[in-house]
């Protein structure tokens, strides 16, 4: 799952032309880590629930990888 969602992050990030990540940590903030804004999120999003059939904003706001991965672990 964790190379998946790195997979799926450095899209987004090409699609930005911004430099890709080599690895995922819990901690990392999407935002004030990775760079992302709001259309990187709703980028993001996207392709999350076309790969995991999952929306992980429908909660609320998900500020870190941690919490993405708690919601795919619930799934």
């Amino acid at each position: 799952m964790e190379t998946k969602l790195l997979e799926i992050i450095n899209t987004v990030l090409e699609n930005r032309t911004n430099e890709k990540l080599t690895s995922l940590r819990p901690d990392m903030n999407l935002r004030y880590d990775i760079g992302f804004d709001s259309l990187d999120l709703a980028e993001l999003t996207v392709r999350i629930e076309a790969e995991y059939d999952i929306d992980i904003f429908e909660e609320g706001i998900v500020n870190t990888i941690g919490e993405i991965f708690e919601k795919l672990n619930r799934k």
